[in-house]
């Protein structure tokens, strides 16, 4: 039996995880639940799950039926000796204090929040045998986590993209997109900020810059090509010329699964398997930049180093919001993009530093929105 702690319990993907947790009720057990708004929903968890501990808005507490778990800081939580995985499952750095602090004594992750590797890669660096102690739970670096165990030799790695919601639209249409149209993901069911992300390959670009820290390779090893069926979630190219790939029907709740039974492999009814006659053809095809200008610029910039990767994860943010609320268009998103890596003066990112930045930074988003520049 595992413990696990899951922060961020009533999003998308933490409400994915406790399907994994229904699912295999002998081998996981909830003894924490960290939520934020959504009381509602995290009321019915608490009624299911009977955690011993929980965490929210301390604003709503008189929302919330507390039963027998006590109200806890989430670094209480997560340090409790009982727990033996953490699902950090919060978007953006929402969670960088807890994850760094698990990680510092010893914990698992299995970490959803790829802007944590890509923001805070210097801090990880400090803490000893970390890479060891972080299981990834999005598809595609979970893929390649599948893909290299017990291998040696990795001569490339390939991850793969559905293309996202505006794949078969034509570049000239971008301009009078809606939210609406951009959020209709075609095979794949995420949260609102990962689906934009997806439509932009801003998401493609921080699993890059994710599987560079995670895995130990060169930037040049690593490429993306588009694959609309979204059945291998990445490949991983060997030295003799071979390849290994992973693939699954597109359900967020298999990489979550093997990073909470790791090392073990077992059936789950919740997740078809593949029917490869089926499915009948995969299809590849090299990524368009004109398509998808904010690959190049978030790489471009992150490959800069220092503060840069922190800053084009708080700039994201707030562009998908405003696209979200209607402030910005969609093209306006990597035109902002842009304008903010250029204004950039970067800094050495520290632990007191990084929150800074991030502030800083979406504050400066804000204001080029907002004065329409």
């Amino acid at each position: 039996m595992k413990n696990i702690v899951i922060l961020g319990s009533t999003g998308s993907v933490g409400v994915q995880t406790l399907d994994i947790v229904r699912t295999f009720p002998n081998e996981l057990n909830v003894v924490g639940l960290v939520a934020n708004n959504n009381t509602q929903l995290l009321n019915k968890q608490i009624d299911e799950f009977q955690p011993d501990f929980i965490n929210f808005n301390p604003q709503l507490i008189s929302s919330i039926k507390l039963q027998s778990a006590k109200h806890e800081k989430n670094i209480d939580i997560i340090s409790n000796p009982i727990v033996d995985i953490i699902v950090v499952a919060t978007p953006s750095l929402h969670s960088l204090e807890e994850t760094l602090e698990a990680l510092k004594i010893g914990k698992t992750i299995a970490l959803a929040s790829k802007e944590i590797i890509v923001s805070a890669q210097s801090l990880l660096e400090e803490i000893e045998d970390v890479r060891k102690k972080i299981l990834p739970v999005d598809s595609e670096p979970s893929a390649i986590w599948q893909c290299i165990e017990k291998e040696s030799s990795i001569a490339n790695i390939i991850i793969t993209a559905s293309g996202g919601s505006l794949r078969n639209i034509s570049t000239d249409k971008y301009e009078n997109v809606t939210p609406e149209q951009v959020l209709n993901h075609p095979v794949w069911s995420m949260g609102s900020k990962i689906t934009i992300d997806s439509a932009t390959f801003a998401n493609k670009a921080f699993e890059v810059i994710e599987a560079k820290w995670l895995f130990d390779i060169d930037y040049e090893k690593i490429s993306v090509l588009v694959h609309p069926q979204s059945i291998i979630h990445s490949i991983v190219e060997f030295n003799d010329g071979s390849m290994k790939a992973q693939l699954a029907n597109p359900d967020m709740r298999l990489p979550i699964q093997h990073a909470l039974l790791y090392p073990e492999r077992k059936p789950n009814d919740l997740v078809s398997p593949l029917n490869l006659a089926e499915i009948g053809k995969l299809e590849f095809n090299e990524t368009d930049n004109h398509k998808y200008p904010c690959f190049k610029l978030i790489l471009d910039a992150a490959k800069l180093g220092k503060s840069y990767p922190a800053l084009i994860c708080a700039t994201d943010e707030v562009l998908v919001n405003a696209f979200l609320n209607r402030q910005i268009k969609y093209t306006d998103i990597p035109r902002y993009l842009e304008k903010i890596i250029n204004q950039h003066k970067p800094s050495i990112i520290t632990k007191d530093t990084i929150i800074q930045i991030t502030e800083e930074t979406r504050y400066k988003t804000l204001e080029l929105i907002n004065n329409k520049l």
